[in-house]
């Protein structure tokens, strides 16, 4: 390749300045040695594919909502399994950052899975990371019912009652929701500068608000850092590792979309190299804010007790803060769940796009179809939102429903990580990756795990078959909490099963892939 010099990172929020055009070309030609045009908009620097990965993490949105689960059934202690996941997480991480030097394309799970496994791993990979990704979409959206009407009562539009369980606020959460969800929806068809630069600056805040938790909680600690040895009330009673194993749930529904930098990699400038960094780069920025949010939050606390379990992070933050500035930080982390399903949203919307440019999905041809305006695929962003608002329905007529499949589509994530680190393992035992080191359009060498390769993967293989398998366990206190619907408790297996048989409909059979990879080394 043509050893061009690489274009300085962008910084936010201001926008990033055009490529220069022999870079460009140089991008490009890479992407032609796979057999596909360039036909997205090449323009993402170093900050917005980390913005990427992290706002789809989205600590500021996700710890905020589920710190109470992980508080609940594992006491203070359940912050061990913060860095428990983490360690396991990265070893996914860097197997991906890997794979992303060796295949920079659109829609990586999909394109990763195929080229470690065959069409059938890669296919049924990309379609359970699809039908995750547009359940946790929804998930994100609906936070903004627990923020936006705390903040102003003028956000409650239906009824009186906030409460996500009552039929206001089921039905004010699905209007709010769906109000984001359009909005999103026209900034990804817009295109990705737009994506890049709303992103960028609601990852600027995000981090300025996660450093601005953090700070308060510290200054404000009544215990110390020694608070993390306290099992709670879970402790008093036997089988406490149990408690701690469903209290890890927390940690394991968050840590999850930092390989979106791989989704974006045909819209990223020198993606062998900026792309491996950067998921890397944003698990890890969110392991370590959010280690430290968890930390300050149960030295802050006014208790350990019930009124933690059950008020959360937000009965901290306003003990802590006080109202006024308790209400600043709700709009912080409403501004969080923005991002975050902008994040997700665009991922799935690349995902899809790669698998329909290859015939692989229903209507592939107006789906792959790219806005010779934006260079966007408008298509896949339009029906990714009216799915995602199509899910958030079921939130009106049952909640309890609606949190089983935001808890199952994770198992879902798990799954099609499986389906990249499980055959990229059996490959590299034949000897991948076959010619060294890849290299970057520059010529330089790019990441690589070398002779660690074998242990990490196999680690990562062993730690994601027992995550699918915690996140599946059959557990009433998850699953049915209220005991009105036994069946609940096996949601996890029954969505599982359900999404393949839809997926084996689906499955293009008879239909031969146009551009086919061989799993040979």
């Amino acid at each position: 390749m043509t050893s061009i010099a690489s274009p300085p990172p962008s910084s936010p929020p201001v926008p990033s300045a055009p490529p220069a055009p022999s870079a460009t070309v140089a991008d490009a030609a890479d992407l032609s040695e796979f057999g596909y045009d360039q036909q997205l908009h090449r323009s993402l620097g170093k900050f917005a594919s980390f913005a990427a990965g992290f706002s789809f993490v989205s600590i500021l949105t996700t710890i905020f909502q589920l710190f109470g689960l992980g508080f609940g059934f594992g006491g203070p202690a359940f912050f061990w399994t913060w860095p428990i996941v983490y360690g396991g997480q990265l070893l996914v991480a860097l197997c991906f950052a890997e794979i992303a030097a060796h295949y920079p394309i659109s829609g990586a799970i999909y394109q990763w899975s195929r080229r470690m496994g065959g069409e059938v791993i890669g296919w049924f990979g990309g379609w359970f990371m699809i039908i995750a990704q547009i359940v946790t979409a929804s998930a994100a959206a609906i936070a903004l019912q627990v923020v936006l009407p705390t903040v102003w009562s003028g956000f409650q539009i239906i009824g009186d009652d906030p409460t996500l369980t009552s039929t206001s606020g089921a039905s004010n959460a699905v209007l709010l929701g769906s109000v984001l969800l359009v909005a999103v929806t026209i900034i990804n068809c817009v295109g990705v500068n737009w994506m890049s630069r709303v992103n960028s600056i609601g990852v600027t805040c995000e981090l300025v608000g996660v450093v601005a938790v953090v700070l308060a909680f510290f200054t404000h600690a009544q215990r110390g850092p020694d608070v993390v040895f306290d099992t709670g009330l879970a402790g008093e009673q036997p089988g406490y590792i149990w408690a701690f194993i469903v209290s890890g749930l927390m940690a394991a529904y968050v840590m999850v979309g930092f390989g979106s930098a791989g989704e974006l990699a045909e819209e990223t400038r020198n993606p062998r190299r900026v792309a491996p960094r950067t998921i890397r780069m944003a698990l890890t920025v969110s392991a370590i804010g959010g280690g430290l949010m968890l930390l300050g939050a149960l030295m802050a606390a006014p208790s350990l007790g019930d009124e933690l379990a059950a008020g959360g992070m937000p009965y901290v933050i306003d003990s802590v803060l006080g109202s006024f500035w308790g209400k600043v930080l709700l709009c912080d982390v409403a501004v969080a769940i923005f991002i975050c399903t902008l994040a997700i949203q665009t991922a799935c919307s690349r995902l899809i796009f790669s698998m329909a440019r290859d015939g692989r999905l229903p209507a592939s041809k107006t789906l792959a179809h790219v806005n010779s305006r934006t260079q966007t695929p408008i298509a896949p962003s339009i029906l990714v939102g009216v799915l995602c608002i199509g899910v958030l329905v079921v939130n009106v007529g049952n909640s309890a429903i609606f949190a089983t499949l935001a808890s199952v589509c994770i198992i879902l994530i798990y799954l099609a990580y499986l389906a990249v680190t499980g055959p990229m393992l059996y490959r590299r035992l034949q000897g991948w990756p076959k010619g060294g080191v890849a290299v970057d359009s520059d010529g330089r060498k790019v990441f690589s795990l070398g002779r660690f390769g074998i242990v990490v993967n196999l680690l990562a293989v062993v730690y994601g078959a027992l995550m699918v398998v915690n996140l599946a366990w059959p557990r009433a206190e998850v699953f049915d909490p209220a005991g009105e619907m036994p069946i609940l408790r096996w949601a996890g297996p029954i969505c599982v099963v359900a999404t393949i048989l839809i997926g084996i409909a689906c499955f293009p059979r008879g239909k031969e892939h146009p551009k086919p990879v061989s799993t040979a080394v």
